[in-house]
């Protein structure tokens, strides 16, 4: 068992976004001990449970949270050889993710370094399937310790039964699991893995599939994301937000079609939208161009709060929102861009006690 540190904390304070109401009862859980036993305890109770890490990914409801919020702040990482060559690197889920990053860099492992700046802890990545500038978590986690809420045992989900797909995984998809510890196969290098993000590759001045200097490629992501609001800052307005607020469109040709023919209405014959094409043959079109281009540009605000300054993906708070205020303007934003274009926004942060 574990004390609990008080009841009705407001949740606002550990949120990125800075809004949410009090959580009935609050847990720190700073072993894997204490997470497991308060989660046990609320489900024996047929209590609402909310695991809670950095609050970057999350979107809490004005009322609160009526259950047990479990908040993760375990920490550990070690560096082990891999038996295949290179390293793993297993890490608590407690770990907030941008000093795991900075660390990797510093110690000369590739794979995460586009991934700098992310806001958050590292038990959340595979929940989303965290990823940036051409590299998902996915393609470097191996494994993930968890609390089996149904068996009531700790288990460990190779890759394959964590389910990943595009800003999802089974953790998502099901809250069966409590992430608590994940192991990174990294590769040992002085240089980045290959460059696949075009604005990345612009940034560096090198061409796609080029390696650069892992702390090269740190560099310019912190840069590319602070010039989006996209890395936390106090003094920043537009960094109080829970990033890109909507996932990027997957269409079918079906819907690639019908896109089409509502861009060459609405902006001419010869207009053209971004595409990138998936394998299993959808293509994958960009949020922030259709926000953009349905009129709702940097700076659009609706009461309180407002379309970041920087980026057209993030929904902001400046100062004094309410959860309802935001949820409005992702309202009017998303059924803005089905008016024009026919297709509908999907949020990408985690509601809780809310909907869109």
């Amino acid at each position: 068992m574990m004390a609990v540190l008080c009841e009705r904390v407001n949740l606002s304070g550990y949120t990125t976004l800075r809004l949410g109401g009090p959580a009935r009862r609050f847990v720190e859980a700073t072993t894997d001990d204490e997470l497991i036993g308060a989660v046990r305890d609320a489900d024996e109770a047929g209590e609402p449970l909310l695991v809670l890490g950095g609050g970057s990914n999350l979107v809490v409801a004005d009322e609160g949270f009526p259950g047990t919020v479990v908040h993760v702040a375990t920490r550990g990482v070690t560096i082990d050889p891999s038996p295949g060559g290179g390293v793993l690197v297993r890490a608590q889920a407690g770990e907030e993710w941008e000093p795991f990053v900075a660390r990797c860099v510093d110690e000369g492992l590739a794979g995460v370094e586009c991934l700098s700046g992310i806001p958050g802890r590292l038990g959340a990545t595979p929940i989303q399937n965290v990823g940036a500038y051409g590299q998902d978590v996915s393609e470097t986690i191996v494994s993930v310790r968890a609390y089996d809420r149904e068996r009531g045992g700790v288990v460990t989900l190779d890759r394959e039964a964590c389910g990943f797909g595009y800003r999802t995984s089974a953790f998502k998809r099901s809250r069966r699991h409590v992430v608590l510890e994940v192991t990174f196969a990294l590769e040992p290098a002085d240089l980045s893995t290959p460059i696949r993000y075009a604005e990345l590759a612009r940034r560096l001045d090198v061409s796609a599939g080029d390696r650069v200097p892992l702390k090269d490629a740190r560099e310019a992501v912190l840069a590319l994301r602070r010039g989006k609001g996209m890395v936390l800052d106090a003094t920043d307005p537009d960094t109080r937000s829970a990033g890109s607020f909507f996932t990027n469109p997957i269409l079918g040709p079906e819907q690639v079609a019908a896109l089409e023919r509502r861009v060459a209405d609405r902006l001419g014959p010869d207009a053209t939208f971004p595409r990138y094409p998936e394998a299993d043959g959808h293509v994958k079109t960009s949020a922030a161009w259709l926000i953009d281009k349905a009129g709702f540009g940097k700076g659009h605000a609706r009461g309180p709060v407002r379309i970041s300054t920087k980026h057209t993906l993030a929904l902001t708070n400046p100062d004094g929102a309410r959860t309802a205020d935001l949820l409005a303007l992702a309202r009017e934003v998303r059924d803005g861009v089905h008016a024009v274009f026919g297709v509908t926004l999907v949020n990408e942060p985690v509601f809780v006690g809310v909907e869109l």
